[in-house]
């Protein structure tokens, strides 16, 4: 069938809307219409090469040395059209919130209760269906690569079971969008992989989508005092609005104007990295914020081939620190994804008033830009 989709055709190539055609599901694989389609900073890390694989990586899983062209898109959330045959967990009809890292559920890590680094993921950012290693998704004579095995910027996708979470029908679509990356990796970032307790103190350096995931889930773990770092002053208001109790522009001013009255020099139990881009300077940034004994959780995703970092070693062991790296927040996405849902529809979890705008698929670049200059804390794209 032929649909409207977001692609990129170029490395630092805009984001441009094309009518591509998708194939109809084979075994194990199910058509969604969508409704939602979070804009999220990692689709932005594709399309300037922070994520792209080595060429010779890129050749071994998708037969070419390139991740162009590539449809955007790893939020979302849409309705059920059709499945192929042995389809066993959705139907048509059925309510779903995508899921960037899939889950067999067979592997060693899903079968150990850590579906969040399933071996599926081995080829998440390219090739083919995970399912059979053919193609779905065309533009003209070329295939085209999805994001995360998803390529949500289309009004339909062909994706295969273990990439989708179904929702109970009386949830937000729209909430659901942002919960099934974002809200979610953040949230987690603090209770789970950070480890947040009751009385702790949190630093979070980034309140954009993911940090403010963050700051709720360090909340809702009991945290004493969140403090919201971000050189956008509008991020850091709405930080406040949301739950946090300190913000300000940078760790110096975490580490000079707010930490010595707030913890009598003890410095953060857990420190939290959620900026767009992660930088070499960050980590060490972080570390010299966060206590004796405490938790540096680096969420957010650095370039591919970044293989350095600044980061007094000395004092990491000295003081006892960790250093610990994360996906989707180290929670299973079926578990997640309905538990924050919940959370929201009980008006527990703050999400509508994170999302600045909503576009539409013809708007994606111009939704990017205004999430570079600022302007937004999260977009969508309603379908």
């Amino acid at each position: 069938m032929e649909v409207k989709a977001a692609i990129v055709t170029e490395l630092h190539g805009p984001w441009h809307t094309e009518l591509i055609e998708i194939d109809e599901p084979h075994a194990n694989e199910v058509k969604v219409k969508m409704a939602f389609a979070g804009m999220c900073h990692s689709d932005e890390h594709l399309r300037t090469g922070d994520m792209s694989q080595d060429p010779a990586v890129l050749e071994f899983l998708s037969g070419r040395n390139t991740m162009f062209p590539l449809i955007g898109g790893h939020e979302g959330s849409g309705v059920v059209e059709s499945v192929g045959p042995n389809v066993t967990s959705l139907k048509p009809g059925d309510h779903v919130a995508v899921s960037f890292v899939p889950s067999c559920g067979k592997c060693e890590y899903c079968a150990s209760g850590r579906q969040y680094i399933c071996d599926l993921g081995a080829s998440t950012l390219a090739g083919p269906m995970i399912s059979d290693q053919t193609w779905r998704h065309h533009w003209g004579e070329e295939n085209l690569n999805r994001m995360a095995q998803l390529g949500t910027f289309s009004e339909f996708i062909v994706v295969h079971e273990a990439s989708l979470v179904r929702i109970e029908p009386w949830y937000d679509l729209r909430a659901a969008a942002l919960i099934s990356c974002g809200i979610s990796t953040g949230f987690g970032s603090a209770v789970n992989r950070g480890g947040v307790k009751p009385g702790d103190t949190v630093a979070v350096i980034g309140c954009g989508g993911v940090g403010s995931g963050a700051i709720q889930g360090a909340i809702h773990a009991g945290a004493r005092a969140v403090i919201a770092i971000d050189t956008v002053q509008s991020k850091v208001d709405r930080a406040l609005k949301i739950g946090a109790t300190h913000g300000c522009a940078t760790t110096l001013d975490a580490a000079f104007t707010i930490l010595p009255e707030l913890t009598m020099g003890k410095n953060c139990d857990v420190t939290i990295i959620t900026t767009g881009v992660l930088t070499s300077e960050l980590v060490e940034q972080a570390r010299a914020i966060t206590a004796k004994g405490g938790v540096i959780v680096a969420t957010s995703i650095a370039p591919y081939n970044q293989q350095s970092v600044e980061l007094n070693m000395f004092l990491l062991s000295m003081f006892n620190q960790e250093l610990r790296g994360t996906v989707f927040g180290s929670e299973s996405p079926r578990v997640q994804v309905p538990r924050l849902l919940r959370l929201h529809h009980e008006g527990k979890l703050v999400i509508d008033e994170l999302i600045t705008k909503e576009y539409t698929i013809d708007q994606v670049q111009a939704g990017y830009d205004d999430l570079a200059s600022g302007e937004n804390i999260r977009g969508v794209v309603r379908f």
